[in-house]
């Protein structure tokens, strides 16, 4: 099988990218190479003859009908997104440009190569989405694949109205699609402007470790690597038309995460004087900010065989392990717009 992954330089990409390389899949990883992309994070496959690379923007429709004619993919898996809700609240418009619009060009692409090879009942159309869209959960409860959408950020609602672009396609033209909608990411590779390479990289720094609100959010936090597992076992293995929610039943509140970070900072590196829990620092709360996320991996674990392998103190330790070691690569990214700022507070 042949794979067209879009944002394979991005951070759950490029583990896809890495994964399915390693997998003996041909790969052509697409992506525009904005601020949050970086070609080292497939550096490790880029010379194998499993792997191309093509610079491109899902919202250049021609450059798209270029690259689908040129590599005659057998699966499409559509990362390319703008993911970061406080840059959602300051710039809503490239949300829109790129998730939705984005998204109708890839769509439209991809059915316009699949009709002229006869409509294959092989190839598939498999958009990965996020846990996001379906609203902000009170202390009890999880999302299912059936809970209604209620999106509450301009990042969460474009990425609402692309997963409806999805269906709509299969639907109306028959498209084969696939749609899954995953938990909070975290480990390797990660750019340095989310919570927990922030904490990582603040910490290290001495510098303050901001904490939203009272940390009192919860999210269900799934490691990225077990991630790319399930989207591959999605794409070989799912139901066409079928949902699938991918969750790493690891529920924790930003405090509880932050605080097990520091502590093991502590083990790996410790400080001069006191502890890296001296440094959190308690901010102004994000606008929007949903108090908690939580999925029920069920569907995809009883009809797919799937669950997520990594606790979350397994992977904080590895997460943490990765930073400490490859400095070279989160220094080479702290020039970037917006890494180090407080975003989302235009509101």
């Amino acid at each position: 099988m042949k794979l067209l992954v879009t944002g394979g330089a991005g951070f759950i990409g490029s583990a896809v990218v890495r994964l399915a390389v390693q997998r003996g899949f041909d790969v052509v990883n697409v992506d525009a190479l904005t601020y949050a992309a970086c070609l080292d994070n497939v550096a490790s496959v880029a010379d194998s003859p499993l792997y191309s690379f093509e610079q491109a923007d899902i919202r250049n429709r021609a450059a798209l009908d270029a690259v689908f004619s040129k590599h005659q993919p057998d699966a499409v898996m559509h990362l390319a997104a703008e993911s970061h809700v406080d840059r959602s609240i300051d710039g809503p418009g490239d949300f829109i440009e790129t998730n939705i619009n984005g998204t109708y060009n890839m769509l439209e692409a991809a059915r316009a190569y699949w009709v002229a090879r006869g409509r294959p009942e092989s190839f598939r159309f498999h958009h990965i989405s996020t846990d996001e869209v379906f609203g902000s959960l009170g202390p009890e409860g999880m999302f299912t694949e059936d809970t209604p959408y209620d999106p509450r950020s301009p990042y969460s609602s474009s990425k609402a109205a692309s997963d409806h672009l999805v269906r709509a396609w299969h639907e109306t033209y028959g498209l084969p699609v696939l749609v899954t909608n995953c938990s909070n990411n975290y480990g390797p590779y990660h750019f340095p402007e989310k919570l927990i390479p922030v904490v990582i990289l603040n910490a290290l720094a001495g510098k303050a470790i901001p904490v939203y609100g009272k940390g009192e959010n919860i999210r269900d936090w799934l490691y990225v690597e077990d991630h790319a597992e399930a989207l591959l076992t999605v794409i070989t293995k799912g139901e066409v038309g079928r949902s699938y929610n991918v969750g790493g039943e690891n529920e924790r509140t930003n405090l509880e995460l932050v605080k097990t970070i520091c502590a093991i900072l502590d083990e790996k590196r410790p400080r001069e004087s006191g502890s890296y829990g001296d440094l959190i620092t308690f901010v102004t709360d994000r606008p929007g900010h949903d108090l908690r996320y939580a999925i029920d991996p069920s569907r995809i674990s009883a009809e797919l065989g799937w669950r997520p392998s990594v606790s979350v103190e397994e992977g904080l330790a590895k997460t943490v392990q990765w930073y400490l070691d490859n400095e070279a690569w989160w220094q080479a990214l702290q020039n970037r717009k917006g890494v180090g700022e407080r975003l989302g507070v235009k509101a």
